[in-house]
């Protein structure tokens, strides 16, 4: 089990466990549709899914969040073997969105500075491949944007930034119990995020600038 299951299994984190038992098939959420006309999507990984959605989902103009794995490999990839470490996928958020309402460069502004991207071996409590971070670019516009935000990322720091920036590719959906998890299981949620030292650490790194996990 990695460390979130720990973490969770102290306020009753059973069930995930037995979630992650189910046949995978019966828990992902399905296909993600094509944008529609006026929408556009972006992909980010910042650590754990779970925490991920709320800052996107708070922004006037983000449709809809998707927690899911990318960058790697294998199709249709579950939980157990992203965690594995076999597939080469980190767990990432898919963000459909109004660019009418939210420009991209708004999007990498809250990614930033919800994650810490200084390191380069996971985020906070979670470590190891699948928690690393990246923004994921679906065009040349969006890695023009994504390398001069890291630049002034890196200019705001004073230090190098770990986080790449990477073509983007297939994107999976994660198991249903997954997807908006911080509503579905609030207390759970809460005690996740203060036990991984996320917000503390995002107030070490950012300062007033930090994420909080909803905007």
């Amino acid at each position: 089990m990695n460390r979130r299951g720990l973490l969770l299994s102290a306020v009753g984190g059973a069930f995930v466990a037995a979630a992650a038992a189910r046949p995978a098939t019966a828990q992902h959420a399905g296909a993600l549709p094509p944008p529609g006309p006026g929408q556009a999507t972006a992909v980010f990984a910042g650590g754990c899914f779970w925490c991920m959605e709320p800052p996107f989902d708070a922004l006037d103009g983000v449709l809809a969040t998707t927690a899911g794995y990318t960058g790697g490999h294998l199709a249709r990839p579950t939980y157990e073997q992203v965690g594995a470490g076999d597939t080469g996928h980190i767990e990432g958020i898919h963000i459909l969105y109004d660019p009418s309402r939210v420009p991209y460069a708004r999007l990498l502004d809250v990614f930033w500075r919800n994650v810490d991207p200084l390191d380069g071996g996971g985020q906070f409590c979670d470590r190891g491949e699948s928690y690393a971070t990246a923004v994921f670019a679906r065009d040349a516009e969006q890695r023009r944007l994504a390398e001069a935000s890291k630049a002034e990322v890196e200019g705001r720091l004073r230090r190098p930034v770990a986080t790449p920036v990477r073509d983007a590719g297939p994107f999976w959906p994660a198991e249903d119990y997954h997807q908006d998890y911080y509503r579905k299981n609030p207390a759970r949620y809460r005690f996740y995020r203060w036990n991984c030292g996320r917000d503390a650490r995002l107030r070490a790194v950012w300062g007033d600038e930090a994420g909080s996990g909803s905007h």
